[in-house]
């Protein structure tokens, strides 16, 4: 049995839903302290999260990591329990055994490897681990850059081991993501009697040009890096559930994924200059939950994707695909940030799974990047 293999089914055995950790980031604490590195833990809330280093000069090279997972869904839909890891037809299964356990066992091992052959390396190793990445994202991550920013801490290279592989491991690396804004529009009406239209106003009714329009707005082009933003409503809402009432308001949730071309705050008022024009009275509560961000081909992306070559002998591309991640608050602090992990097929499925040969090249991709970016 390989050492990362263990490990990771140690860590699916800890029932880590967000936010609880479970015991996940003690083990992990134990054999980087075995290493020599420093660790700080920060509890904020319920959320455990820490920051270890190894070295006080630079490059700092960071990996990034979350041990919380999504709650398993109704366990009657799994072949096996979820937080059992059990190996079957050359795949490991058990809630987050892609999203992202082996990641985080890949770390550990990756660096005791590249400590034993270079215990006396140039510059820093790093890992900022959360248990909040899954939920709210408040006491997590962010938390944590917060107090490396206020000291004048920053990140040279930081690998998130996010599930990023589309198709087979090391066909992907993520240099960035979109940006991501929620709004919820409230659209006020006057309620009535649905036999005398007159005495009423149908906030539906006056939504629906305002909300046709929405849908239909080109935003932007996007870019070489991003498609165009998009514009999506997830919920709406009206009514008392009774046949003869109008109702007196309507609410409607929604959501952009929006690229380096706007801004939240271009979004926010070309959403309201189209309701203003269409005459509704309404109140928006925005929610920003991250803005994208995007690291340029450079010496990161060189180093991993080299690394992968030689581990899989497969070139990856670069792709800003998909939902956020806790990049979004690290590039604060960090030069260069990619993400890289898993093929993310199964990840918040039943029977969520990673075959068991990647489990291992995952951790020789993560030691060769390392020693390509401290040592070469």
């Amino acid at each position: 049995m390989n050492a990362t293999l263990s490990l990771t089914e140690e860590l699916i055995r800890l029932d880590s839903v967000t936010p609880r950790d479970a015991g996940c980031q003690p083990r992990m604490i134990e054999r980087l302290a075995a290493l020599g590195f420093t660790i700080e833990v920060h509890r904020h809330g319920e959320v455990d999260n820490f920051w270890a280093r190894r070295g006080s000069s630079g490059p700092v090279v960071c990996f990034a990591g979350h041990t919380d997972v999504v709650p398993t869904g109704p366990l009657s839909g799994w072949d096996t329990h979820p937080f059992e890891p059990t190996r079957k037809d050359g795949y490991l299964f058990g809630r987050g055994a892609a999203d992202m356990k082996a990641s985080l066992a890949a770390f550990i091992t990756a660096i005791e490897g590249f400590v034993a052959e270079h215990p006396d390396h140039p510059g820093s190793i790093a890992l900022l681990i959360t248990s909040d990445e899954e939920g709210v994202a408040i006491d997590g991550t962010v938390r944590v850059v917060d107090t490396l920013e206020a000291r004048g801490e920053h990140i040279d290279y930081c690998i998130v081991g996010e599930p990023t592989s589309s198709d087979v491991l090391g066909d992907t690396i993520k240099n960035g993501r979109r940006g991501s804004l929620s709004g919820t529009l409230t659209v006020k009406g006057i309620q009535g009697h649905i036999a005398y239209p007159q005495l009423a106003r149908n906030p539906v009714h006056q939504l629906a040009p305002a909300l046709a329009e929405l849908a239909a707005q080109h935003w932007d082009e996007g870019n070489a890096h991003f498609p165009p933003t998009s514009f999506q409503v997830s919920n709406l809402h009206a009514g008392t559930g009774a046949t003869n009432i109008i109702p007196g308001s309507c609410e409607v949730r929604f959501n952009f994924r929006f690229s380096t071309e706007q801004t939240a705050d271009s979004l926010k008022t070309g959403v309201q200059a189209i309701l203003d024009r269409h005459g509704l009275d309404y109140h928006i509560d925005w929610q920003l939950s991250g803005n994208p961000f995007l690291t340029e081909p450079g010496r990161l992306t060189h180093c991993l994707g080299a690394a992968i070559e030689n581990c899989t002998g497969r070139r990856p591309e670069l792709s800003t695909t998909g939902g956020t991640s806790d990049g979004r608050f690290i590039k604060r602090i960090a030069r260069e940030l990619v993400e890289f992990g898993p093929v993310n097929a199964t990840i918040h499925k039943l029977n969520e799974c990673v075959k068991i040969d990647d489990i291992e090249t995952l951790s020789l991709i993560y030691r060769d990047t390392l020693a390509k970016l401290l040592v070469d």
